[in-house]
């Protein structure tokens, strides 16, 4: 019931009626968005890779100097680009190579923000995030469906160099978790998980087994969980450096 209701939602609604519903609710469902404030330093470049319909980016546009905002899905992109005219929009695969990828997306999944690159789908460029020519970068999300390794990694020079805060989605489901922290670890990174409305830090945390014991809580679908948010599903993780 609830999944045909998102999928109904996404087929009746123009999409950018549906993307400014999506960024007026979506607080709810990612609370650290609510908190962005607490770990996104104020003036530089803002950098969020998996832009979806603009939540984050709509939000950094108020606090960095420049936001720069990468989407693989053409048709989100070209979206994001008439709706943030401020913002750098960049229609491309984050990843460590150049080149193309093949990226899958259907009306259901660009609600619920799971498209992805997948064989069978549209051919899209490739970018590394080091080629960008960014600079003054203090801020970096990454949602990309199980990619924020590659992605990681083709901006490492960038992360090292200027430190940002780091906001990324892990999830084992996708991909092992623990190369993407020890990555992070080893560029001088720590993380922490929003949970029960506080900071822990990750190591002190059971990210895996909260997965494995909430992901159930993924089947009510984006309007089942914009109903009722708790009990969460976490799997963004806030990286700090640590000097």
């Amino acid at each position: 019931m609830i999944a045909s209701s998102s999928a109904a939602l996404a087929g009746v609604l123009p999409r950018p009626l549906l993307g400014r519903l999506v960024r007026s609710v979506y607080p709810r469902l990612e609370p650290e968005l609510g908190r962005l404030a607490e770990f996104v330093p104020a003036g530089g470049t803002a950098l969020d890779v998996g832009g979806w319909f603009g939540p984050w980016t709509q939000r950094l546009l108020a606090r960095a100097d420049r936001v720069v905002t990468v989407e693989a899905d053409p048709e989100m992109a070209a979206l994001l680009a008439r709706t943030f005219p401020r913002a750098r929009v960049i229609a491309a695969a984050a990843s460590d190579t150049t080149g193309t990828a093949s990226f899958a997306a259907t009306a259901v999944s660009r609600l619920a923000g799971t498209s992805t690159v997948s064989a069978g789908g549209a051919t899209v460029p490739c970018v590394r995030l080091d080629d960008l020519d960014l600079t003054d970068v203090r801020f970096l999300k990454l949602d990309i469906e199980g990619h924020e390794l590659p992605a990681l990694r083709g901006a490492a020079q960038t992360v090292r160099r200027d430190e940002p805060a780091v906001l990324l989605e892990l999830e084992a489901r996708h991909q092992p978790i623990e190369p993407v922290i020890s990555l992070l670890e080893s560029w001088g990174y720590r993380g922490s998980v929003l949970h029960g409305g506080r900071w822990i830090p990750l190591r002190a945390f059971d990210l895996e087994g909260h997965q494995r014991d909430h992901v159930g809580e993924l089947d009510r679908g984006f309007a089942g969980r914009l109903l009722r948010p708790e009990p969460r599903y976490v799997n963004s993780v806030l990286f700090l450096p640590e000097n």
